[in-house]
């Protein structure tokens, strides 16, 4: 990934982690699509940034990817990396009478199927290419979960996998595949995060992350303060770390 000459459409663009990096890609040269559910925001990041371009985007409707890839590579022919960042995050109750299977659904069709659609709809696109980028943001839950947000941590575990198999799968071809798993991050995808003295800052967050895509050679990119969790299996700590994220009762 060239962070200063690719052209990157990164989905979830007006708010949190994926606005942060849109800047900061911007700022290095990149050429930057946002795109999201809502126009405002979207609209407020580009017009702050000239040269930065918004397309309105809902990942959980697969009729509206079908038509979003098709225009956004018709306006975009030079795309190369799609950063697939869209994302919810809400708590459940798996022991209530009855559950509210509305919310796993919904983050099923956003975390999970959202990316797997749109990479389906650009890969004979980016497979064009001389060089280009899948990024799937996974979760540090991804590796442990949080108990309180079952369906999130799973959908981030299955995008750890399923990034995987699609990294072999497309290894004899020009598209790389990047697992980006970020920490508990200061920002709003759920209520409290941004002011929680655990999570880490987003300017911290965004420049070691931006740092780690620009030495590329990894398949994930893990910011340190992720480590706790993404190598707890490996460490001989998962009990441990589960206990210490969810409460040892």
């Amino acid at each position: 990934m060239d962070t200063r000459n690719d052209t990157i459409l990164i989905t979830g663009g007006g708010t949190g982690i994926g606005k942060a990096m849109a800047e900061a890609l911007h700022a290095r040269g990149a050429r930057v699509i946002i795109a999201g559910r809502r126009r405002e925001p979207l609209e407020a990041v580009a017009a702050a940034h000239p040269g930065m371009a918004f397309e309105t985007l809902d990942v959980a409707d697969p009729a509206a990817i079908e038509a979003f890839a098709a225009r956004v590579v018709e306006t975009h022919p030079d795309l190369n990396v799609v950063i697939n960042n869209a994302g919810v995050m809400v708590t459940e109750d798996l022991t209530a009478e009855p559950v509210d299977l509305a919310i796993a659904e919904q983050t099923i069709a956003i975390n999970l199927l959202g990316p797997i659609r749109l990479t389906a709809a650009l890969l004979p696109h980016l497979k064009r290419k001389a060089s280009a980028t899948v990024v799937t943001v996974s979760s540090g839950l991804a590796f442990v979960p949080l108990a309180a947000t079952p369906t999130y941590s799973a959908t981030k575990a299955a995008i750890h996998s399923w990034s995987q198999s699609l990294r072999h799968q497309l290894k004899e071809t020009s598209v790389e595949v990047i697992e980006w798993a970020p920490p508990a991050v200061a920002t709003d995808l759920m209520p409290g995060h941004a002011e929680n003295p655990n999570s880490m800052p987003l300017a911290d967050f965004t420049a070691e992350s931006l740092a780690l895509f620009e030495a590329g050679g990894a398949d994930e990119v893990l910011v340190e303060r992720v480590r706790f969790l993404s190598g707890a299996e490996a460490r001989g700590e998962y009990a441990s770390v589960f206990a210490a994220l969810n409460g040892a009762h």
